[in-house]
């Protein structure tokens, strides 16, 4: 496997310009509100390009680890998918394993669109796996919190070491995975690096208080930023990242990971386009899923952060608003569970089939697109 892909490049060269244009406006804000503090203020130009180097080898190693998933898991998911469903709460443990497997919530509910537009599960099965897709969504988020970071030049070696000797697709792809988890750490480190000036900036400490105070404004930023990087897992990789280094507190973490819930659906909205009235259901199902509790969410965040608190203990406020995100999801999906058989009725009459749809077709469909987001 080639160390680049076109679809790679396209996804960069689309993805960096609103970013290249947001660093520099970050830096330039840190800088004209220090009140004096030039001297301890970060400097625009090296804090645009520690950014830039760290989004760019973090989203490289995202996207490097995803190809290798792909290339490992997809198979075994979509059988994991096809078999495991044929209850709710089947659905759900099934959809937590792919997501888990495949490290992207995106993926899975793509596979599952695919599947249930191929005839192979029907709708009403795929209900569950968009429930427990969100719950593994959040494996990464915790694995970032465990603060591996420092370990990123040995997975990088070892993915070197594979890619160099492997022999085999198989073996290239799992140095592409360890390649790619030391490529997305170490991109993770410079952003860290990079922002560390903030650490005592009153101008930025001043923004994340107020992205704490007013949840709907984080949720905002959150929703904004996962829809520019493509990858829900990618926003909470960074918000981690820098919670863990103080400069974001709990309230505003939690408000930044309840929007990054919602800008994630907008991948598998556009895989639906051209679907049957099946799978359009599906995607439609997990854009209101998602929508309602993250409303929820804002309405109730100062009640997330208290549980996330309590029940993380004297854990580190990264570690906090990892938790926090397995919470909101696990509550949410008890919240919904109960009511899929009349979700699903309701979604029949809104989306009624077409006369002529044939909802048994036995050939599926490519269920994974090549611009998929790591959600």
């Amino acid at each position: 496997m080639r160390p680049s892909s076109p679809s790679f490049i396209q996804n960069l060269t689309r993805r960096l310009p609103p970013l290249l244009v947001m660093l520099p406006a970050l830096g330039q804000a840190a800088t004209s509100d220090g009140g004096g503090q030039g001297a301890s203020g970060p400097e625009p130009f090296e804090l645009t390009m520690g950014l830039i180097a760290g989004l760019v080898l973090f989203l490289f190693g995202v996207s490097r680890l995803a190809l290798a998933l792909k290339g490992l898991a997809v198979e075994p998911a979509r059988r994991l998918l096809g078999r495991f469903t044929r209850n709710r709460f089947a659905g759900v443990l099934t959809g937590t394993a792919a997501t888990t497997l495949l490290d992207s919530s995106s993926v899975t509910i793509i596979m599952v669109i695919a599947l249930v537009d191929a005839g192979l599960i029907s709708f009403v099965q795929s209900l569950g796996v968009v429930l427990g897709s969100n719950i593994g969504t959040t494996f990464g988020a915790e694995i970032v919190a465990f603060q591996i970071g420092k370990y990123a030049p040995v997975g990088l070696a070892v993915g070197a070491l594979l890619l160099a000797f492997g022999r085999g697709a198989r073996w290239k792809n799992a140095g592409w995975v360890v390649f790619g988890m030391g490529l997305l750490f170490f991109g993770l480190d410079l952003i860290e690096e990079a922002m560390s000036p903030f650490k005592n900036h009153p101008p930025f400490l001043r923004w994340m208080r107020e992205l704490g105070k007013n949840p709907l404004q984080g949720a905002a930023v959150g929703a904004l930023f996962t829809m520019l990087i493509q990858s829900s897992s990618g926003t909470m990789a960074i918000v981690v990242t820098l919670a863990s280094q103080g400069l974001i507190s709990l309230p505003a973490g939690v408000a930044i990971m309840l929007g990054a819930e919602l800008g994630t659906v907008s991948d598998t909205l556009i895989a639906t386009i051209g679907r049957s009235r099946q799978a359009i259901r599906t995607g439609v199902f997990h854009f209101l899923f998602n929508l309602i509790t993250a409303t929820l969410g804002v309405l109730c965040a100062s009640r997330l952060v208290d549980l996330s608190r309590w029940i993380s203990g004297d854990a580190s406020v990264g570690r906090q608003i990892a938790n926090a995100q397995v919470i909101f999801n696990v509550l949410g999906v008890l919240l919904f569970i109960g009511f899929l058989p009349l979700i699903a009725r309701a979604l029949k009459v809104l989306i009624p089939d077409r006369r002529t749809e044939n909802t048994s077709s036995p050939a599926l469909h490519q269920g994974v697109s090549p611009n998929t987001s790591t959600s």
